[in-house]
């Protein structure tokens, strides 16, 4: 393929999480397109699973959506924080588990056709009870249930997020693979 060129950015909204810019690129044969493009700063989930193998996971309300969701805890990654700290972060906020074992899973890019978030996901094994401490804005529910009954969800459109999807499978896959 011929070689695609960035021309200039325009910020066209500054947000508290994501940027929008217009950017003009000059596709092969050297016509100037414009596309929309949304940069965020990146964000961390964490598959928390237990002792006994279910999968700790949260219901929260999601604004975009106008509803209730089923997902693994996540959240965005904080200045000066890396991903793995902010996935820590978030499953002892957001669960009130803590964890000594905790991997990297998977990394996603959440809409890859304009917007540059990438999700760093890690699994958290060896949960112990901690204290939950949500955000000032945060609602949300804990449930465990078992990676059967999650896939099922999954397969079955009950969960739809894809940093959810994403990390189950991996995990599913790792399991089956030993």
């Amino acid at each position: 393929m011929e070689q695609v060129k960035s021309i200039k950015k325009e910020l066209a909204y500054k947000g508290s999480i994501i940027d929008v810019y217009k950017d003009y690129v000059q596709m092969p044969g050297g016509k100037i397109v414009e596309w929309d493009f949304v940069d965020h700063k990146g964000a961390a989930a964490v598959l928390p699973v237990t002792e006994d193998g279910k999968i700790v996971m949260v219901k929260q309300y999601r604004n975009a959506l106008n509803r209730v969701t089923l997902e693994i805890p996540a959240g965005g990654i904080n200045p000066g924080e890396t991903p793995y700290e902010s996935a820590v972060r978030e499953l002892t906020e957001e669960t009130g588990y803590c964890s000594d074992k905790v991997s990297h899973l998977k990394d996603i890019v959440s809409a890859i056709g304009f917007c540059n978030e990438t999700i760093y996901i890690y699994l958290a094994e060896h949960l112990k009870p901690a204290k939950q401490n949500l955000d000032e804005d945060e609602f949300l529910d804990v449930y465990e249930y078992p990676l059967e009954e999650v896939m099922d969800l999954i397969l079955s459109n009950q969960i739809i997020d894809g940093k959810t999807t994403a990390a189950v499978l991996a995990y599913y896959v790792k399991k089956q693979r030993g």
